[in-house]
């Protein structure tokens, strides 16, 4: 599935292998995979972690106020 899905965006299989795990495992996790790919590449998997908290956390409240919006409305 991961391939098939990187095709698309033409993505390396470090982004999308840090990303699938950062998704799943969070911060904790997401270092390890970036390190078995090359053991500079740790930060990397920490910054994508704390990247997609920072966008899963606004995106969740921007989907909130959305839907609130929308039950006004109706």
């Amino acid at each position: 599935m991961g391939a098939e899905a990187a095709a698309p965006i033409f993505a390396p299989y470090f982004f999308i292998a840090v990303g699938s795990q950062a998704n799943i495992g969070a911060a904790a996790s997401a270092p390890i995979v970036a390190s078995a790919f090359h053991p500079a590449l740790a930060p990397v998997g920490v910054l994508l972690a704390v990247l997609g908290y920072a966008i899963g956390t606004y995106g969740g409240w921007v989907s909130a106020l959305i839907m609130q919006w929308v039950f006004q409305q109706f």
